[in-house]
Order: structure tokens, then sequence, then C-alpha cells
């Protein structure tokens, strides 16, 4: 395992008050919370240095503690509202974590609990493409389906419906357009210099790791009847 030359922070954000779902991330699939989960994950990686839950709610702070993760601060106000940038917070945390630890983390590996089904090797292509492509971030992306892509999208203004990108008038065929990927939220992964000190998530030398199969990121209650179904089979 590569990670043997690096000091390596996961970090879980989970903050108390989610929109879609109230409190979301205490919402269990198949007996375990979100945030249990992904806990769960993380302290299977034994490469991993330090485990740490960033978020603003005591009762989600305790749920990460039962669960093995460090909780050595709350995530101030201003990182903790519905537009909180998701590269603030977890830069926010990372060098909290390396204030309160001493210590410095040359990676780290930012692991969402919305996304429930991933696995420790999903973690591990990530982190070994980055170290041994020399890569400044990796993350882990799905095949969109071409029912969904850009080309094929539409706008609504003043009641006329017109195309999100004019190139989509000249779509007739699924095999004229491009592959395009979205992000599943399974894992980040980025060297401090494109974090804390570029403050961006995809760096300018970026790669991904295609993840095939069955993914539900949870931002609904659908979401998570389709996550329970999926788990229990």
């Amino acid at each position: 395992m590569a990670s043997q030359k690096h000091n390596v922070l996961v970090v879980i954000p989970a903050r108390g008050g989610s929109i879609g779902i109230p409190r979301k991330n205490l919402r269990k699939v198949n007996g375990i919370s979100l945030v249990g989960r992904a806990v769960k994950i993380a302290k299977s990686l034994t490469w991993v240095n330090k485990i740490v839950l960033t978020t603003d709610d005591p009762e989600i702070a305790e749920e990460g503690r039962k669960h093995g993760a460090e909780v050595p601060f709350l995530r101030p106000p201003e990182l903790s509202g519905e537009f909180a940038s998701g590269a603030d917070t977890w830069r926010h945390a990372w060098m909290k974590a390396e204030e309160d630890f001493g210590q410095t983390f040359g990676v780290s590996i930012l692991l969402e609990p919305t996304s429930p089904f991933r696995k420790p090797k999903h973690i591990e292509m990530a982190f070994n493409k980055l170290v041994e492509g020399g890569y400044d971030s990796v993350l882990t992306v799905s095949e969109t389906d071409s029912k969904y892509h850009p080309l094929k999208q539409l706008v609504i203004e003043n009641d006329r419906v017109g195309y999100y990108d004019n190139a989509g008038k000249d779509i007739v065929a699924r095999q004229q357009l491009t592959t395009v990927y979205h992000r599943n939220g399974v894992a980040y992964v980025v060297t401090r210099k494109c974090l804390v000190d570029q403050k961006t998530i995809i760096g300018s030398n970026a790669s991904a790791v295609v993840i095939d199969g069955p993914l539900v990121n949870i931002d609904t209650e659908q979401d998570l009847d389709n996550a329970r179904v999926l788990m229990s089979k």
C-alpha cells in the first residue's frame, strides 16, 4: 500500500441542518446510521492515520465517536449553513486536525456519509491512483446515463422551451454523444498542496476512478428507501 510514505487524514463531513431529509446523517440504513457507515468504512482502512468527523452538531459528534471517529472540535457556524463550501469545510477540518494533533497530513480523503454503498477498495483505488500517478487530486465518478447527457437537457424560460446547450440541436443518435461522468460522492482524495495551499478539491492535475454498479446518493426519503432495498439484497 502506497500510504506508508504519507500521513493520511480521513475527514467525514456531517452537518446537523440538512434540508431534504431532517437529521439526515443520523438516519439509518439497515440498522447503522449514515455517519456510522462512513466511520466504519474508514476504520477498515488500516493504513489511515487519523479519522476526523467535522460537524456542528453534538448529537452527530457523539454518533461519530461511538463508531470510532475523533471529533476534537465542532465546526463554526459560518461553515455549517446550507451554502457552506465543501472545500472550505474540508480545509478547515484539515488545518484544525493538524493544530489539535500536532502533526502534518500529506494527503486527505473525504468520505461523505450520504454514499453508503462505498467499499474499501473504492477508496484504496483512488488513493493509490493519486500517489502512484503523481496527481494532486483524484475523485470517484460514475458514467452518466445518456438520457441525462448535457446535450439532451432543456430549459424553460418565459414559458418557452429551448436547449440547455444549442449543440444539442445536432444530436440525432445516442452514438453521437461523448461519454460524460458525474461525481458520485464515494471518495475524494487530495494532496495538502491542492486543498490547504490552493484551496481547491479538483486541482490542475486531477484524475478519476470510475465506479460501475448501483450507487445511491442520499438526498431524499426515496433515496433512503432505495438504499434500504438494495442493501437488503
